[in-house]
């Protein structure tokens, strides 16, 4: 049986991703109520939902490295518009 193992880079992402999530949840919880969200809290929240997209991109660029006996550390952090791009 294969174990999945954590090592401190993929905690440091894993906890980078519960403290967007967190920022982003209060966001939109904010834009649901009036008035709205600003027009520089509309850019943050853009901006958290993109930095999320590359972090969970990096976190499974990390584990499919890990599977396949490669070195979890080669996964980089991709541009936001390759990123973005997945969605279409």
């Amino acid at each position: 049986m294969e174990e999945n193992v954590m090592d401190d880079q993929e905690r440091d992402i894993i906890g980078g991703i519960d403290g967007l999530v967190a920022e982003e949840r209060a966001l939109r919880d904010r834009n649901g109520r009036e008035p709205g969200l600003s027009a520089e809290e509309k850019a943050r929240l853009r901006t958290v939902e993109v930095r999320l997209d590359q972090c969970w991109d990096l976190l499974r660029q990390r584990r499919a490295l890990s599977e396949y006996g490669e070195d979890p550390a080669q996964a980089r952090v991709r541009p936001a518009d390759e990123v973005e791009g997945y969605r279409s």
